[in-house]
């Protein structure tokens, strides 16, 4: 009897040693391992089913000049302060150091190294060969499925944005950051020409339009005294090497209805500088240099000497920002008894005209996308806290900083308070702001429009705005992605096209290389591989406009 007992025993223990064992099993291959038995919560009191925050979260971040001035770190920013206190996860912000050349040998050393933290921000359009890649070699993640099911802020954003939805996808369709998004047209607009308008009124000139409204009003500023000193050290017009390089002379040559580098018409990608116009472009600019309505130190001036020409009252148009130059000028020289800009409307060719092009960002500019790498090991908790720049608390956070000492309610709508806009510690508008918020410069939310516009205390600077979105803008290329094979043929390309090109274009206006090379130089771009860098432009917008 007591034999047959030991044998049924040993049977039954056998067979609950295998339940566990499969239910150990079971609980192995679910996706949530960290799961809380009924009844329990997690360590940021989640509730049971639910995923939480995440505990700790290491994210890689290039610090902007406003921030860098006055912090050493995001966590002192109180947006993530409030987030820490609302999320329980510690953020360890990493921040490469060094100009912009510097931050991106960074980013691709530590891609390399295979050292990734578990969020990335960067622009991912300009990433080595493109964010499909970085899915592809497992540096970053897709998200879709991720988003669907936790980020419901996100994902509704999506919905009712179905424009903005498609141009944060690769042409697989793979999300692949948490983007930053400036959804309303003024915010997309910030930088054109401006020019004295006090020297316009003393020289008895409207505010020029056209071309050859720009040449009257030019040759006036350095002919006839503009600031009535008798020294004839007015100096009519600056654009700088770098606003050559940087495309910024889109607002001028968009007059003769191109672009500097790649646009497309009704679907079809060109390559301005071989274009018949850019040559037409290139003779005006030549003419006015020679005539002296140029700075004859334009392929020189950099940032402070500009500054220093405008506030010596030296200089009589200029390129700039509605905030960042308007803004600053204007109280800098406070003091001076007329001292005034007017902002300018893109000009044409002719009167009554829009100009073809002038600056505007896209919806989704690319920059401050904020992807999960494969190294994260929470991901889900990760998509839940990054869904929260997305809510209307971390949209206030972001935009706006905290109620009560970066901002209050007033009439029902968040207003900066002196904190930001007459800093006791003497910080520039932006500076402040990046005490408090990240709308200043970017970062995975949707910007605010009453936070753009609340940078505006002058009339000017929402002048501007309305100038300079007179513009057509219909021939800019939409926020294309290339494939791997695409990113490093053009890249390689196009340096070497740049390279040239910076050089032959400030030598043609400034007469050193004659305007007759003209069709030699297009001839060299096309040697180095200009025709098949439009191919590839073109390839890359044929797949966009059939996602």
């Amino acid at each position: 009897m007591k034999t047959r007992w030991d044998k049924g025993l040993t049977v039954v223990l056998i067979s609950v040693l295998i339940a566990m064992l499969l239910a150990g099993c079971a609980d192995n291959d679910t996706p949530e391992k960290n799961a809380n038995t009924p009844g329990e919560t997690s360590s940021n009191n989640t509730p049971v089913g639910e995923v939480g925050y995440p505990a700790v979260m290491s994210y890689w971040v290039g610090m902007d000049g406003d921030s860098a001035a006055t912090l050493s770190n995001f966590n002192e920013v109180g947006a993530y302060k409030e987030l820490e206190k609302i999320t329980g996860t510690k953020v360890e912000f990493k921040h490469p150091g060094g100009d912009s050349a510097q931050v991106t040998e960074q980013f691709n050393l530590m891609v390399a190294s295979g050292n990734l933290p578990d969020v990335i921000q960067t622009n991912w359009l300009t990433v080595p060969r493109g964010p499909q890649n970085a899915i592809k070699e497992g540096t970053i993640i897709r998200l879709n499925e991720l988003i669907e099911e936790h980020a419901p802020n996100f994902n509704k954003f999506l919905a009712d944005n179905p424009d903005i939805a498609n141009m944060i996808k690769t042409d697989g369709g793979d999300i692949y950051s948490f983007p930053f998004i400036r959804q309303d047209d003024k915010i997309k607009i910030y930088y054109g020409p401006m020019m004295r308008m006090d020297w316009l009124i003393k020289l008895n000139l409207k505010p020029p339009t056209t071309i050859d409204e720009w040449e009257t009003v030019l040759s006036a500023f350095l002919n006839e005294d503009p600031n009535g000193n008798n020294q004839k050290d007015e100096v009519p017009f600056l654009f700088s090497a770098g606003e050559v390089r940087n495309e910024a002379l889109n607002q001028l040559i968009g007059a003769w209805g191109i672009m500097a580098k790649f646009y497309q018409e009704d679907g079809v990608v060109k390559y301005g500088e071989i274009q018949p116009e850019y040559q037409q472009f290139l003779t005006t600019m030549t003419s006015w240099y020679e005539k002296g309505l140029i700075d004859p130190d334009f392929a020189a001036v950099d940032g402070k000497l500009k500054d220093a020409k405008v506030t010596g009252h030296t200089l009589g148009a200029f390129y700039g920002f509605a905030s960042g130059s308007i803004g600053k000028y204007l109280d800098l020289v406070k003091d001076h008894p007329t001292f005034d800009l007017v902002p300018l409307a893109n000009p044409s060719l002719i009167k009554g005209e829009n100009s073809a092009a002038g600056q505007i960002s896209p919806s989704y500019p690319g920059e401050h996308g904020a992807a999960i790498t494969s190294a994260a090991k929470n991901p889900a908790e990760i998509v839940k806290w990054l869904d929260l720049g997305y809510s209307e608390e971390g949209s206030m956070l972001f935009n706006f900083g905290i109620k009560g000492e970066s901002y209050e309610v007033v009439d029902g709508a968040p207003q900066y308070t002196e904190q930001i806009t007459k800093n006791p510690d003497g910080l520039a508008f932006k500076q402040a702001q990046a005490q408090y918020m990240r709308t200043h410069f970017g970062g995975p939310f949707v910007q605010d429009v009453q936070s753009f516009l609340q940078q505006m205390k002058y009339p000017q600077q929402l002048a501007a705005l309305d100038a300079w979105g007179k513009a057509e803008n219909k021939i800019q290329l939409p926020p294309m992605t290339l494939t791997s094979e695409e990113s490093s043929k053009l890249a390689s390309i196009m340096n070497d096209i740049n390279t040239y090109s910076d050089e032959m274009v400030v030598k043609f206006i400034m007469g050193v290389e004659p305007l007759d090379s003209f069709p030699a130089y297009i001839d060299n771009l096309k040697s180095i591989g200009i025709e098949e860098a439009v191919a590839i432009q073109q390839a890359a917008l044929d797949r966009y406009l059939k996602r």
